[in-house]
């Protein structure tokens, strides 16, 4: 019976960590450090219980240790501060709407404006989360266009290819906002090879992008 629970509880664990993109470390090391408390607490706890209970003895300790460890945790600084670096430079958009529309898909992890959920100071949520901005903001930075380093003429792409946003990004009713129908996803790759520095690329054909249409009611 305890080993069953055991077995759940990890393999929900890992399912969620995987839908919410949690750092691997983080996936490994929590279920890590919760099992060897827990069987730090179990041999304690064991020694003043008869065999009969030895069961819930394994139980208690297991939901001990969570606790101890998910409020310990809590004391992680990584993912607490919120304060969004300055706004350098931002390209300059074809339109509002086409600027209003990468703010909705983009900005959450690939601008210094990003707005953080209200949960999104909970650990180990909020290492997950500080975690997808900073590869983000690694790997593209809108607010920093022309300053820092980016893959900048990537943007067509990966928007083209349904890459980003990622899948977790709007799962379980998350942001919304992100989740662009295809007349969306169609006037934003058209905006975006109007602005400098974001569609020469495409513009040029030196990517090969096929011939997808976005049709009305399909929001993939």
């Amino acid at each position: 019976m305890v080993s069953w629970l055991v077995g759940a509880a990890f393999t929900l664990w890992v399912l969620f960590g995987v839908l919410v993109g949690m750092p691997p470390l983080v996936l490994v090391g929590l279920p890590l450090v919760i099992g060897a408390m827990t069987w730090g607490i179990n041999r304690l706890m064991n020694r003043a219980a008869t065999s009969g209970k030895r069961q819930g003895v394994v139980l208690g300790s297991a939901s001990l240790a969570t606790l101890v460890v998910f409020g310990l945790i809590q004391l992680v600084p990584y993912g607490k501060d919120h304060t969004n670096p300055p706004v350098l430079a931002e390209p300059q958009w074809s339109s509002p709407e086409t600027r209003d529309l990468m703010v909705r898909a983009c900005f959450g992890c690939h601008s210094n404006q990003v707005e953080h959920p209200s949960y999104a100071k909970i650990a180990p949520i909020s290492w997950a989360i500080q975690s997808h901005i900073d590869s983000g903001r690694s790997e593209v930075n809108y607010s920093e266009f022309g300053v820092s380093r980016g893959n900048f003429d990537d943007s067509i792409e990966v928007i083209r290819d349904g890459s980003m946003p990622p899948f977790y990004y709007t799962m379980f009713g998350r942001h919304p906002e992100a989740k662009l129908t295809n007349e969306e996803k169609a006037a934003l790759i058209a905006g975006l090879a109007a602005t400098p520095g974001l569609g020469e690329d495409y513009n040029r054909g030196e990517k090969k992008y096929g011939d997808k249409n976005y049709g009305e009611g399909d929001n993939d």
